[in-house]
């Protein structure tokens, strides 16, 4: 966990397939029970959910700050036979590529 002022920060790393295909996450909260993070299909790397009322307690005012949950996409260093060989299926399948504002593809 960190924190900025009265909200806590956290990295949580998922996998590919629940970032493209939308996932349910348990997230871990500083004080209390692990909260349910809904993760929208398509979910880009980096993008920061908001958690309310999850975050440190706010001096001189009622409630807490909140939980900022920044995702990160986790690539695996080794994936097996299998899973190389679905990818190597997958990946022509797109006509398009994240570089497609360089210009360059």
């Amino acid at each position: 966990f960190g924190r900025t002022g009265d909200n806590l920060t956290l990295e949580v790393p998922v996998s590919f397939a629940e970032a493209a295909l939308g996932a349910e996450v348990r997230i871990p909260t500083l004080g209390g029970l692990p909260v349910t993070l809904k993760i929208p299909a398509g979910t880009p790397n980096g993008r920061t959910f908001r958690v309310r009322g999850r975050g440190v307690p706010g001096a001189g005012r009622k409630g807490a700050g909140d939980l900022l949950v920044s995702l990160q996409v986790a690539v695996p260093e080794k994936l097996s036979r299998k899973e190389r060989d679905l990818l190597r299926e997958f990946a022509p399948l797109s006509d398009t590529t994240p570089r497609n504002h360089l210009g360059i593809d």
